[in-house]
């Protein structure tokens, strides 16, 4: 795996890797040539040096045996950013960094199947991050965001889209999907929009009024 740092522009998302099941290695190079800055989640380190890769930032609590000088040694130069809060996750702490680093995206890798808790974890707290930061989180089989009011993208036929609200949504209207939605409610836990498809090629819209609605682009 090579090195990153390709492309040195902050408005390129950051990549954040964190400690949950590892992806396709061609995704992560993928990742790696567009990002200016690569940040490891704590013990999800040693993993990430095995790759090779150049790493900028390693952040977490450091809650085991730690040795700070020796990734510095061996990763020279990094910041290594102490964030022992343990009322968020390393996770969130990340995402606080990039904030303050006014960095506007992210994507995020790594941060799914390793635990299902921390999955569900990840993947429904990048709401309270509407306002401050683009967040995708990807893995071999989903890319992951938070949908904006109105959404327009173009797909080709019979993509794979699942809508999950974070609690409860409404005024959902979509056009081109298989299964339209129109002035429609979704609840997690009770409705939601798994498994529709795009109907043709060219151009689907999302809309929605109130609460919070994920879109999952998915692929078996």
């Amino acid at each position: 795996m090579s090195s990153h740092h390709i492309v040195r522009d902050d408005q390129e998302p950051a990549l954040i890797i964190a400690n949950g099941a590892s992806c396709n290695p061609e995704l992560l190079g993928q990742l790696l040539e567009w990002s200016p800055l690569v940040i490891v989640l704590d013990s999800a380190m040693d993993r990430v040096m095995q790759l090779g890769i150049k790493v900028d930032v390693l952040l977490g609590d450091f809650d085991r045996d730690f040795d700070a000088n020796y990734y510095k040694e061996k990763q020279y130069p990094i910041e290594i950013v102490h964030t022992p809060d343990q009322n968020k996750t390393d996770l969130e702490k990340a995402f606080d960094y990039l904030i303050e680093r006014k960095i506007p995206a992210a994507n995020v890798v790594w941060a799914t199947g390793k635990r299902t808790d921390h999955t569900i974890t990840n993947l429904t707290n990048i709401v309270r991050y509407r306002e401050k930061l683009k967040i995708v989180i990807l893995d071999d089989h989903s890319k992951v965001f938070l949908l904006p009011k109105k959404f327009e993208k173009w797909y080709t036929a019979n993509s794979v889209i699942s809508l999950i609200p974070i609690g409860h949504v409404t005024g959902i209207h979509s056009d081109n999907l298989f299964y339209p939605l129109t002035n429609d409610s979704l609840t997690i836990g009770y409705k939601t929009g798994s498994s529709n498809h795009v109907t043709a090629d060219g151009i689907v819209t999302i809309s929605h009024e109130d609460g919070d609605l994920l879109m999952m682009e998915c692929a078996d």
